[in-house]
């Protein structure tokens, strides 16, 4: 009896051993071959930590290698929530807040999640890096990153614009040239242990690929005179926006462009949009007498006029269809010369109507009006040309005083440019070359030839007719002693609604210095300036004071 019993015990155990041999070979079995896969990206996941490894984002450089945005070193830190008692967590919830300036309830939401990564604060100031780490809280960490700083704050903002968080470029020529500034992510796979903590050893590393520095064609100097006389000028005449560009009108090179009101680019998340707006190339309005270089230079090349040619200016008032025009200061009859020296609106209306809508329409276009310059920035508009076809009745006397069209300031500062560069309109650039972090060049941009919109011969004769404007009539303001200047003021109502305000204006002025060897051309223009509003009062002393200190730094330069 007792041996039999002994021998259902031992079978039950056999049995037993067996069964659980069994249910153990099918879970190996299971693992084996049907979860495998599952596991080891588990086991990776826990073990194995994948880093981007973010790469220098390329230096933005004004023509003398003076850097305009850098990179600068930044950590960010983030937080292992699985590693993190709860003591650990509210620790980080009560402290974390007053030295980042965060919330109580982000840090506590992210903290709760059930993940190994969670950002809790990125790019943070070097200082504060410290003050964390003091706090000596188990699961925080931080990764090293890089971060746009942009030491000249607001100098040439519309021109650079910036980059976000991500090192993306967001506006400007750090969105327009973002691929080639970016450069590309490299990574590295880093071992850790069980407690989730970095070994230090690295499985792979494929290195990132730096990107490549913009060198413009701005002058970080040339810069700052035209924006220091700007904001002068902005705030003195309670502007409600203005524009100035500084141009080589030999090259296109654009030296200096500045607009108000105006952001820091290190706080551009606080900026309103109207702030961030590059008016120069991307608003329009109606240019008023600056447009009339239009007019005399076509006259003068098709030979309708030549300069000693009487024009009868009607004493100050013209009946243009159904429409009566009229002349600031009435005149009765001037030379062709004197029109323009004396911005006769009805003197220059005569010039057209002789010339004719066809060919005053060819000469536009040439100018470059109704069309985008190709400048190498985003946001460039057109403006509006209408084609004769398209001209009302009373048209004739409005296109060639500055109305009834639309221009961009950069638009004049071109047209000017073609009569200083001896009939030659050059396209406008702001990029010079892209070269790597070693210096070697990558892509150059060289000065393009837009069109020949007048001959030299007719070059010649405006500038001198734009220089005795400058000496003697509306542009007075804009004289340098001792330096040749020649330019055209514009005075031009603003229209709101369909319809010509009262008290409103736009104040411009378009010129080019010296007038033997011209090396700047330069455009200023103030949107509803007050109480003072005509061009030659209000934007021509600006061209004055940029010109000045623009050229003793150019001489100062060459004499180095």
């Amino acid at each position: 009896m007792y041996n039999r019993k002994r021998a259902i015990r031992f079978s039950s155990i056999f049995l037993f051993l067996i069964l659980c041999l069994l249910l153990f070979s099918a879970k190996l079995i299971l693992i084996q071959f049907f979860r495998s896969s599952y596991l080891t990206s588990l086991a990776a996941k826990q073990h194995n930590r994948y880093l981007e490894l973010e790469p220098l984002r390329g230096t933005i450089y004004d023509r003398n290698l003076q850097p305009l945005a850098v990179n600068v070193r930044a950590f960010s830190l983030y937080g292992n929530p699985r590693i993190m008692s709860q003591e650990d967590k509210q620790r980080a919830a009560q402290d974390l807040p007053n030295l980042l300036d965060i919330e109580r309830s982000f840090v506590q939401e992210r903290l709760s999640r059930d993940k190994y990564f969670v950002w809790l604060k990125r790019k943070i100031p070097l200082d504060k890096v410290e003050d964390v780490r003091a706090l000596k809280i188990p699961g925080l960490n931080f990764i090293k990153e890089s971060k746009r700083h942009y030491p000249n704050q607001t100098l040439a903002a519309h021109l650079i614009g910036f980059a976000g968080m991500e090192n993306e470029g967001l506006e400007g020529l750090e969105l327009k040239f973002n691929k080639q500034l970016k450069g590309e992510p490299g990574w590295s796979l880093v071992l850790r242990d069980a407690r989730q903590r970095d070994l230090l050893l690295e499985k792979s590393f494929f290195h990132p690929k730096d990107g490549f520095g913009l060198v413009l064609t701005i002058d970080e100097n040339i810069q700052y005179i035209a924006e220091r006389a700007l904001d002068k000028a902005f705030h003195k005449h309670k502007a409600l926006s203005a524009s100035l560009i500084v141009m080589d009108p030999r090259t296109g090179e654009i030296l200096a462009l500045a607009n108000r009101p105006t952001y820091d680019l290190s706080r551009f998340a606080q900026s309103p949009a109207e702030s961030r707006t590059n008016r120069a190339i991307a608003h329009v309005y109606e240019p008023g007498s600056v447009f009339k270089i239009v007019a005399a230079s076509a006259a003068l090349e098709e030979e309708t006029f030549v300069e000693t040619d009487k024009i009868f200016c009607e004493n100050g008032e013209y009946r243009i269809a159904n429409h009566i025009l009229h002349d600031y200061h009435p005149y009765g009859t001037l030379t062709f010369h004197d029109v323009i020296v004396q911005s006769s609106n009805i003197g220059t209306t005569k010039i057209a109507k002789k010339l004719g809508p066809p060919n005053f329409y060819k000469y536009a276009k040439r100018f470059g009006f109704g069309q985008k310059t190709g400048i190498d920035l985003i946001g460039e508009v057109d403006g509006l040309l209408k084609p004769p076809s398209q001209w009302s009745r009373t048209s004739i006397g409005a296109l060639p005083i500055g109305h009834e069209v639309t221009v961009t300031p950069l638009q004049l500062v071109c047209a000017i440019s073609a009569i200083a560069n001896d009939g030659v309109r050059m396209r406008p650039f702001v990029v010079k070359y892209i070269k790597d972090s070693r210096d070697e060049l990558i892509r150059s941009f060289q000065p393009r030839v837009a069109d020949r919109v007048i001959s030299d011969d007719t070059a010649q004769r405006m500038k001198a007719i734009l220089a005795d404007v400058v000496e003697r009539g509306t542009g007075r303001r804009a004289r340098i002693k001792g330096v040749s200047i020649a330019g055209k003021t514009g005075t031009a109502q603003k229209v709101i609604d369909g319809a010509y305000a009262q008290n409103k204006f736009y104040a411009s002025f378009i010129g080019f210095a010296p007038v033997e060897d011209p090396q700047l051309a330069i455009v200023v223009v103030f949107d509803e300036p007050h109480p003072d509003h005509f061009g030659g009062t209000v934007a021509a002393p600006v061209f004055r004071e940029v010109v000045i200190n623009a050229l003793k730094y150019l001489q100062a330069r060459d004499y180095d």
